[in-house]
């Protein structure tokens, strides 16, 4: 019913830059909160950076003051501009929705693929 697909991800030096986008398409009629998860190889997966319908963001304090995540609400569509990328973000990047779905009425939250970012020299 919902599909949530990822790009942008890829391989960057150290101090560069990526953009990551998700889309989600399917029966939504409203979402509520959209964000980015990351898991690197042995590790829990974390939330990195997360955005409600009206704007409001919250960063895991590893990426406070290089990562901006914001949302077109008209496309369905949430952004992750990540600016002086370190080794350490290196990870497997998920977006997650959480929505309202138009069939049923009913609150729908999942993931998309994933996209790998690797940051590296």
């Amino acid at each position: 019913q919902v599909q949530l697909v990822e790009s942008g991800g890829g391989l960057v030096q150290p101090g560069g830059s990526l953009r990551l986008s998700c889309a989600a398409s399917g029966s939504i009629l409203s979402i509520n909160a959209m964000g980015w998860y990351r898991q690197a190889p042995g590790k829990q997966r974390e939330l990195v950076a997360g955005i409600t319908t009206g704007g409001r963001t919250n960063y895991v304090d590893s990426v406070k003051g290089r990562f901006t995540i914001s949302r077109d609400n008209a496309k369905n569509t949430v952004y992750l501009q990540m600016n002086s990328l370190k080794p350490e973000d290196t990870a497997v990047y998920y977006c997650n929705a959480d929505l309202v779905l138009t069939t049923s009425r009913r609150r729908w939250a999942g993931w998309g693929q994933g996209t790998q970012v690797t940051v590296s020299s």
